[in-house]
């Protein structure tokens, strides 16, 4: 397997891990938080799908799927359109809600493919290409889709786990 497939392989395991903890939830359930100041499965799967599109989409020079789609009027969030969750407060959390896993997964499926889609095109080469300048050392693509892949699985296994917090409520 070469470097893209193995890329390809990974964001596939995030999608097969995101849909199993979306999938058959209610919007009670995805917006639910387990206290106060915990993330609900809405927030940390949309949280790592926005940030996966804002990561790959600047990586790949491509508008953002959030905005070249309109997800983000779809969504019609009490933010600012930028916004990916990073350093959310509690407040702005619990804003970060949807009306139907379709809504969550559609987002997500759709940054899902278009990343697949970058991913399947690179070759080794392409992964030692400076992304970020500003970092000491500079960041380069594959380090920035490694991070992307760290992220995403964190978060989406936090999702898993609210789910089964909730089926045992």
């Amino acid at each position: 397997m070469n470097s893209a497939g193995i890329l390809a392989d990974a964001f596939e395991r995030i999608h097969e891990t995101v849909h199993a903890a979306v999938e058959g939830l209610a919007p009670a359930e995805l917006n639910a938080r387990l206290d106060p100041d915990a993330n609900s499965i809405t927030w940390l799967v949309w949280h790592l799908t926005r940030v996966q599109d804002d990561h790959v989409a600047d990586a790949a020079g491509t508008e953002q799927v959030w905005f070249a789609q309109d997800w983000a009027a779809r969504y019609e969030l009490p933010l600012t359109k930028e916004s990916t969750g990073y350093g959310h407060d509690s407040s702005q959390v619990a804003s970060v809600q949807v009306s139907s896993a379709d809504l969550l997964l559609g987002y997500f499926d759709a940054v899902h493919e278009q990343t697949l889609e970058f991913v399947r095109g690179l070759d080794g080469r392409a992964l030692d290409r400076v992304v970020d300048a500003s970092w000491s050392p500079p960041v380069t693509l594959g380090v920035r889709l490694v991070s992307v892949i760290a992220d995403d699985l964190q978060h989406a296994g936090q999702a898993a786990f609210v789910r089964g917090a909730l089926e045992r409520r």
